[in-house]
């Protein structure tokens, strides 16, 4: 197969030159960027009011990496996970998640994940590849469009909480979240946009100054170092410490708010001394605390908290004044829950 470039590299400068040297109008940029980035062709043929000639030379010379196979499974609580084949046969999965409120989707930023939380079944693949800015944008659209097509809406909410960890991809996921913001485009808002991380302190500093203006979530589930790098090994690389440092930056330059995610393990992290360097953390900075429902992935060591654990847990943090909210996993019957992304669906990943 011949190699081209995926037309959505290019630059709008870029594009600009190949249409001078073809000998086009320069608002050509505008034609194509309404058919990439709003109306999400996947072949130049449909780019109908560029001519027949243009359309051909955009075809010799650039290709359009579409996803070339998707398969999807829909849960007995609404939810749909979709088993996405992208162009070059490696796979990911996303996820849309309805609500009498909202429409979220659930995207990822890597082929596999480049961490190892124990907890988590996607951490056990090899990451292959991240992803380019085009394949995440291109979840998004599709989820877009079965939101419109299932129930009747689009998608409210976007929470880069798939497979990966977004600040190890950075530039793409950045560049992802500027075309989904596109005016001319799907015109999402940022305000919506949830990047959720394990906890990469250079990444949190270097988004700070993106002004994306989007929110950020953290992957935090032990505020003691010692129980975090047993729960997540990767952490000894990236000490609570500076994970804090750089979630203050964060809240200096954005004013945003973090948002905690935090599972209770049975026996790791339910006592009352981790209670306390929860709500020791919380105080630091404004944030809310988002406990999560975790989601068997056949490992013993892991298993869920009794319900007073969690009641010690939140009780402790409303007296303090620390918002607070737990939240019950949708999907889990079709492994479309967090932690569960793996591609069962028969893709080889």
């Amino acid at each position: 197969m011949e190699n081209k470039d995926d037309i959505r590299l290019l630059s709008p400068e870029q594009l600009k030159d190949f249409f001078i040297e073809k000998n086009q109008s320069k608002y050509r940029v505008d034609q194509i960027s309404d058919w990439l980035w709003k109306k999400g062709v996947s072949n130049f043929s449909q780019m109908s009011n560029l001519s027949d000639s243009l359309r051909k030379s955009l075809g010799e010379k650039f290709c359009l990496n579409k996803p070339t196979k998707i398969e999807v499974k829909k849960s007995i609580d609404g939810t749909m996970k979709y088993s996405i084949q992208l162009h070059d046969k490696n796979s990911v999965e996303a996820v849309l998640i309805p609500s009498k409120k909202r429409i979220t989707a659930c995207i990822s930023s890597q082929v596999g994940c480049s961490l190892d939380c124990k907890f988590c079944a996607t951490s056990r693949l090899i990451r292959k590849r991240n992803l380019f800015f085009y394949e995440i944008f291109d979840q998004l659209f599709y989820l877009n469009e079965q939101s419109n097509a299932h129930f009747k809406r689009k998608v409210s909410n976007i929470v880069f909480m798939g497979m990966g960890e977004p600040l190890l991809n950075y530039k793409n996921v950045v560049k992802a979240i500027n075309k989904m913001k596109l005016p001319g485009g799907l015109n999402f808002s940022a305000k919506r946009i949830t990047i959720s991380t394990s906890g990469i302190p250079k990444g949190i500093k270097n988004l700070a100054n993106e002004n994306l203006n989007c929110n950020l979530a953290v992957s935090l589930h032990s505020a003691l170092q010692e129980t975090r790098e047993k729960i997540m090994p990767f952490s000894k690389n990236f000490p609570l410490e500076e994970l804090m440092e750089s979630l203050k930056y964060w809240y200096s330059v954005t004013k945003k708010k973090i948002l905690y995610e935090y599972i209770i393990f049975d026996g790791i992290n339910d006592d009352i001394k981790h209670v306390k360097a929860l709500a020791k953390i919380c105080e630091v900075l404004p944030c809310k605390v988002n406990f999560i429902e975790y989601n068997p992935i056949g490992d013993k060591i892991f298993r869920p908290s009794k319900v007073e654990k969690l009641q010690l847990y939140q009780k402790y943090l409303t007296d303090k004044g620390i918002v607070n909210t737990f939240r019950i996993s949708r999907g889990r019957d079709i492994n479309a829950a967090c932690g569960q992304l793996v591609n069962l669906n028969g893709f080889n990943l």
